[in-house]
């Protein structure tokens, strides 16, 4: 009986001490802010009274009817480590290794998610990674529809050679040169999620402060159920033109018949990869690629062997309305076609097929090689690696994957929500990507995320974001950038306070929109801060557009932030990436020079100069225009004619 009465208290003191608990950023190795107020929360039985100690303050407070509690600890200068003590009735606890420093918020897409481990000259940051004061919490990717009060895990890791590979690169980057020219703790906040659009990142709140985003959230689904209807709505109207039509099976089948009309599917161009980044976001079901194959007269009455790459799925596959091949084939599908089943000229290859089955996680898609792509008669091959064209089947059982991009506010709402009110100095941005196609409305959203965060902080923290690196075509004015136009939105928000912003176009790579130099890019960053939160005599921003003069047949151009002067990064000293145009639009590649720390630019093709632009592209490989210390102009245009984005609008 003793024996009983003791484990029936034994487990109702345990549930009692569970009561007691720490918000999760409050573990092991936490860095807090220095110099501004220190809030600590956590929960408690309802009307529980708190006591919270920190380097020799102590705080009592009485949670509240749903038992949490918050305490705002006098602000300190850097120092420990210290120990976050809290006793209760219901339990104590305590955390260690606690220091007082600088503490950065590091969010955006994947270019800010982007591993040390991925970064260049990983084998040697490794060796040199050893920074007991700098410390990482990753907030794992979760989405909701609702604000969520607490992160389900994490915790604070000390930089070293054996945990600095999963550090965001550009916040261990950035925090190591601050550590380096500060000498003062630095903790990097990390929480992002790459391909995410920026109204995931935005609160219901905030975007009801939006005119065009009011309505968006004023009709926002109450659960997953409501979500996944409206983005299989949203979904159907992008690919079928109309979001109230449902194809049955019987519509679907058409799909297969010789002669049906894809060419209005959604363009896929390589079959291979997810179908999550060819447009088709987040579904999971089943799904249709076709495309047209030209083969020769000569092939026709030829055996061939078609390739399609790997896909481990219940594959049937029609050339003309016909099925060659139904079933499972795991590795690179080798399928043997008939003499006489293709046909001179154009033939149509339909295959359906399902989720990948050894990878859930993967959806519709290929893996493989371009190489595995092709029809093969004897030594001679047709591609197919390109000019596909993609469909989901609504008809049959289909669902969606909670990822970042099905609903706006989500991520926010796991993300963001749970670190209020956590003190930080500001905040690293890396976002632009997902949004380019919608680069006129970023003039607005970007701004709105930043005034939303700032707002929830009650704190209006420095801002320090990416503008967009080289990635895609080098196209000119004539033809039009959305990455183009999303630099200059990001630009455009530099009229906020507190604000700054790392070029970064000559660091890209235009084949990668993941470029691995990431330590320059985290270094314009830093002297971003260095400079307007910490004082330092530098020089920190790259050359800005100012102003433009007109006249005899020329351009004058002025900038801001050019250090001990304007130069051309050419061996030949010759400026290049500059456009310009009369009142008729048109743009002509121009000469440009340097003259007094000013760019002249002409072109023999446009007597009237009206405008002029710079590095108009989403690749701007050429633009080569650099101050004295070494950072890439911005690019710009002087005219405000209408773009390409104008009418693309978030839903």
């Amino acid at each position: 009986m003793q024996r009983l009465l003791f484990i029936i208290l034994l487990l109702a003191g345990s549930e009692s001490f569970a009561q007691l608990k720490l918000a999760r950023l409050f573990s092991d190795h936490v860095v807090l802010q220095r110099q501004k107020p220190i809030p600590v929360w956590g929960w408690a039985n309802p009307n529980e009274k708190v006591s919270i100690t920190l380097a020799g303050q102590t705080k009592t407070v009485l949670s509240d009817a749903g038992g949490k509690w918050l305490v705002k600890f006098s602000p300190l200068e850097a120092g420990g480590p210290y120990k976050i003590a809290v006793t209760a009735k219901s339990g104590s606890l305590s955390v260690n290794d606690v220091l007082i420093g600088e503490v950065w918020l590091c969010s955006g897409q994947s270019n800010m998610e982007w591993m040390v481990s991925q970064a260049n000259n990983f084998q040697t940051e490794k060796k040199h990674a050893d920074f007991p004061q700098i410390r990482h919490f990753k907030v794992e990717h979760e989405v909701t529809i609702n604000e969520q009060t607490d992160l389900k895990n994490g915790e604070w890791k000390i930089a070293s050679a054996e945990t600095v590979g999963e550090f965001t690169a550009i916040g261990f980057f950035f925090a190591r040169e601050l550590y380096q020219k500060l000498n003062i703790p630095v903790g990097i906040l990390h929480s992002s999620w790459g391909g995410s659009q920026v109204e995931g990142w935005i609160s219901k709140e905030g975007m009801l402060s939006d005119p065009e985003l009011k309505s968006y959230v004023q009709n926002f689904p109450k659960n997953w159920n409501e979500a996944d209807a409206y983005h299989d709505k949203k979904l159907r109207k992008q690919l079928l033109g109309n979001g109230e039509i449902n194809p049955d099976v019987q519509d679907e089948k058409k799909y297969l018949e010789e002669g049906y009309d894809f060419s209005k599917w959604q363009n896929g161009g390589s079959p291979l990869g997810q179908w999550d980044w060819k447009g088709i976001w987040a579904f999971r079901g089943k799904g249709y690629m076709a495309r047209s194959v030209e083969i020769p007269s000569e092939f026709v009455n030829l055996q061939s062997v078609l390739s399609l790459a790997e896909n481990d799925s219940f594959n049937e596959i029609y050339i003309n309305g016909k099925l060659v091949s139904a079933g499972i084939i795991k590795g690179v599908r080798k399928i043997t076609i008939p003499a006489n089943t293709w046909k001179e000229g154009k033939n149509q290859l339909v295959v359906k097929f399902g989720s990948l089955i050894s990878l859930p996680w993967y959806g519709l898609g290929l893996q493989g090689s371009a190489e595995d792509l092709n029809v093969s008669m004897g030594t001679q091959k047709i591609s197919l690696s390109g000019n596909w064209k993609l469909m989901p089947s609504f008809a049959e059982k289909h669902e969606y994957v909670h990822s970042s991009n099905n609903i706006g506010t989500t991520i926010y709402n796991a993300m963001i929500a749970p670190l209020l009110p956590f003190s930080i100095r500001g905040t690293l941005w890396y976002q632009g990507e997902a949004n380019a196609g919608r680069a006129f409305q970023y003039r607005s959203s970007f701004p709105l995320l930043i005034n939303d965060w700032r707002k929830k902080w009650d704190d209006n923290f420095s801002f320090y974001f990416v503008q967009l690196s080289s990635f895609g075509a080098n196209q000119n004015s004539n033809q039009g950038s959305n990455w183009a136009e999303l630099r200059e939105a990001q630009t455009m928000t530099l009229a906020l306070p507190n604000t700054g912003m790392a070029v970064t176009t000559d660091v890209g790579n235009p084949a990668d929109i993941h470029p691995t130099n990431k330590q320059d890019v985290a270094h314009r960053l830093a002297v971003q801060a260095l400079k307007q939160n910490y004082g330092q005599n530098i020089e920190y921003s790259s050359p800005m557009f100012d102003s433009a003069k007109f006249e005899d047949g020329k351009a004058e151009i002025s900038f801001r932030f050019t250090a001990k002067g304007l130069l051309a990064k050419d061996k030949y000293n010759y400026l290049k990436g500059f456009e310009i145009a009369g009142e008729d639009k048109v743009f002509y590649y121009a000469k440009a020079e340097i003259v007094n720390n000013k760019v002249i630019v002409s072109s023999p093709k446009v007597p009237k100069p009206a405008a002029v632009r710079y590095g108009w592209a989403d690749a701007p490989e050429e633009a080569n225009l650099f101050n004295s210390e070494g950072f890439p102009a911005s690019p710009f245009r002087t005219d405000s004619w209408t773009g390409i984005t104008v009418s693309s609008k978030f839903e």
